[in-house]
């Protein structure tokens, strides 16, 4: 990667971002919308004394789950427009490498994220009173973590799509297993053995964790950073991959 190309990509993309009206939305209001929704979801369920209240053990993995999810569907489609359109194949007629494509692209969608999850956070805490052991700092940078996861997984399954159709098809075979893996239903450790192997091969579980970790403790763990560790080095590698599999044309 060139580091003098690799800002310009970065550039380039959240201009294209900041015209596009409806992935903003996406982005920014929809989270903040659905957490909404959970919030008077659980309103009136009734707490155990000494217990957190089910909306904040909900809301605090939701922070993490929706800009995975979301980001998912907006890179993938968004890097299948590229190539579709071929932006891609006179792109990488220049110096443009597909490091530099892949991570600007992780880049201007983690700094989306990070407004994403400023806005998402604000509303959970300040509006409906979410509660945790930890500081809302780490909450919004987990979150962002797990955004960028989604934009990498996003990019890595785009390279296998020929159609937009095909690339939201991803999102049941790549999104939702781990949303069910996760903890979020079921315990991790309560799983089937089967089922607790695919939990921890899944990045997912590890952001939900952590996010889990901040909710139960007041300072930073080492397993919540083992975690980010973790789900980290799985976006560097998504991105690595994707490049390997990225083609100039659709089709």
């Amino acid at each position: 990667m060139t580091p003098r190309i690799l800002a310009a990509t970065t550039g380039r993309i959240l201009r294209q971002l900041r015209h596009d009206r409806r992935t903003i939305a996406l982005l920014v209001v929809v989270p903040a919308a659905l957490l909404t929704l959970v919030y008077f979801m659980y309103a009136d369920q009734p707490t155990p004394p000494g217990q957190p209240t089910t909306f904040d053990r909900i809301a605090l993995v939701m922070l993490g789950i929706f800009p995975f999810v979301i980001m998912f569907l907006v890179t993938s489609i968004a890097m299948l427009r590229e190539r579709t359109s071929g932006t891609l194949e006179r792109l990488l007629t220049t110096p443009l490498g597909k490091l530099d494509l892949l991570f600007g692209y992780g880049i201007a969608f983690g700094l989306a994220a990070a407004v994403q999850a400023v806005v998402a956070a604000g509303v959970a805490y300040w509006i409906f009173g979410l509660e945790t052991a930890g500081s809302m700092g780490l909450v919004i940078g987990i979150a962002v973590v797990d955004a960028v996861l989604g934009v990498a997984l996003g990019l890595l399954c785009s390279a296998f799509a020929r159609t937009e159709f095909q690339a939201v098809q991803f999102l049941p075979v790549v999104v939702i297993p781990q949303l069910l893996l996760c903890g979020l239903f079921v315990a991790r450790d309560q799983m089937a053995g089967w089922l607790q192997a695919l939990s921890d091969a899944f990045p997912l579980s590890y952001a939900i964790e952590a996010l889990q970790e901040v909710g139960a403790h007041a300072e930073p763990t080492g397993r919540m950073w083992r975690d980010v560790a973790v789900v980290l080095a799985a976006v560097v590698l998504a991105l690595v991959l994707a490049a390997a599999t990225l083609r100039r044309r659709s089709g």
